[in-house]
């Protein structure tokens, strides 16, 4: 589609170019624009429909977003934003620079305003960062038919109509009724009499995460946020959350791999800004690997005796290192679902050391192997049986220590307040890799020097 809307604007087909686009969905519109240069975006993004424009400009980056805003004028700026729902509203200015901001706020009327600063308010990882104030109330001595008028006259300007709310003249959360209930319910019938009692809520201060889980767990299209009163001040769409999953994801997977998390897309990211992101963790982890050249040195006279035994070294402590690292991937994530916790750990030890015990003997033996038919027959290195079984035997040590420990301290870590993420795989390879040379050469000193 880039091609086709560049040929068109290279023409100045502007009409076709609004047919072209118009026949397309918001998600596909954005993503196409952010493919354009920057002169190009703005053309474009006037070609647009206006409720298209508005949809699509949601979708844009935040780098797109604050290209379009510093080219419109006032008019064009309220325009836009008078379409937008509140919370998508809030997710934009949160990602924009104060001068923007200010621009912003300032188009928007004194009411949406007043509803954009009390979102805003909230702390970033709460529930309430992230609700809409959009949504159907009723009342529960309505009748059928005038819910279903309500909902007639309100459903422009809500982000979703399929549940709606009933609440008390104080805005307290009475039930939840769905218009499949109210569509299959006689005209006469009470709202209060066929609503649901039973309803399953956030608070404003619940973090965000948790709330995207629990909507993942009952499937729920949307969750009703109360303040401290249980008074409705908003709910969480599953789109929302969707979002959430996504960004609590992309945040783990980049601590683990000892990354700064960012927010930018990776093509949108700055050169300097990637190196300031990674320089951190790998500053740390090249200084940690001091300790593991000093326990090198400090059996100096143990290789000397035997030099084939650093041949070893690396199988060993990638070894350990994957084992760590497959133990403690798995209970972080139990630990994000909400499977385990900080009660489980004797029982993710117990089972991890039987695991480490039946992993570590199966990786001895198809090592052992690997060194009488592929060392020795087919390389020649003519490693003794006393060499192989040094191996052999620190393999089934390390395995066993390098799941205890990747097990362990993602959990520990939480318990102190820390992310276990950051617990993950370069964390608990340097301390596994350190383990496992400590292990490797005091076996083989025993064993070594009692021949």
């Amino acid at each position: 589609m880039e091609e086709k809307i560049l040929e068109l604007l290279g023409t100045k087909d502007y009409s076709a170019l609004k047919e072209l686009l118009s026949s397309e969905t918001p998600q596909d519109i954005a993503q196409a624009i952010s493919r354009l240069d920057e002169n190009s975006i703005p053309v474009v993004f006037r070609v647009l429909p206006k409720e298209l424009a508005a949809e699509a400009f949601v979708e844009m980056e935040s780098a797109e977003q604050e290209l379009l805003i510093k080219s419109f004028s006032d008019i064009q700026l309220k325009q836009i934003f008078d379409e937008l729902f509140i919370d998508d509203t809030v997710d934009i200015i949160e990602e924009m620079p104060a001068n923007v901001v200010k621009r912003i706020l300032k188009s928007a009327d004194p009411e949406k305003r007043k509803q954009i600063n009390e979102l805003l308010n909230y702390p970033e990882d709460s529930a309430g960062s992230v609700m809409t104030t959009e949504y159907v109330t009723l009342r529960p001595a309505m009748t059928v038919m005038e819910a279903i008028l309500r909902i007639r006259r309100t459903v422009v300007d809500k982000e979703t109509v399929y549940t709606c709310y009933v609440t008390s003249s104080d805005r307290i959360l009475l039930g939840v009724i769905s218009v499949k209930d109210l569509l299959v319910a006689n005209d006469d019938a009470i709202v209060g009499d066929i609503m649901n009692t039973h309803v399953i809520y956030a608070t404003t201060n619940q973090n965000k995460e948790e709330v995207a889980r629990e909507m993942a767990k009952y499937d729920f299209l949307a969750i009703p946020v109360v303040d401290h009163e249980k008074r409705l001040v908003g709910i969480v769409t599953f789109d929302d959350a969707i979002d959430v999953i996504e960004e609590a994801t992309t945040e783990d997977i980049e601590k683990m791999a000892a990354l700064v998390p960012s927010d930018k897309p990776y093509l949108k990211t700055g050169i300097l800004e990637i190196w300031k992101n990674r320089i951190p963790w790998l500053l740390m982890l090249m200084v940690s690997a001091t300790f593991t050249g000093q326990i090198i040195k400090s059996f100096e006279s143990a290789l000397a005796g035997s030099v084939i035994l650093t041949a070893f070294i690396p199988m060993l402590m990638d070894t350990g290192g994957n084992a760590g690292s497959q133990s403690s991937v798995t209970i972080i994530r139990g630990m994000a679902l909400n499977e385990i916790s900080m009660k489980n750990i004797l029982v993710i030890i117990w089972k991890e050391l039987r695991v480490s015990l039946l992993c570590g003997i199966a990786l001895a033996a198809a090592n052992f192997i690997k060194i009488l038919l592929v060392d020795n027959l087919i390389f020649k290195n003519n490693i003794s049986m006393t060499v192989a079984a040094v191996v052999c035997i620190t393999l089934v040590m390390v395995v066993f220590v390098a799941k205890i420990i990747g097990s362990s301290l993602p959990i520990l870590a939480k318990r102190l307040g820390f992310d276990p993420a950051v617990m993950a795989s370069p964390f608990i390879t340097t301390i596994v890799d350190a383990i496992s040379l400590l292990v490797y050469f005091n076996i083989a000193k025993i064993m070594i020097e009692n021949l």
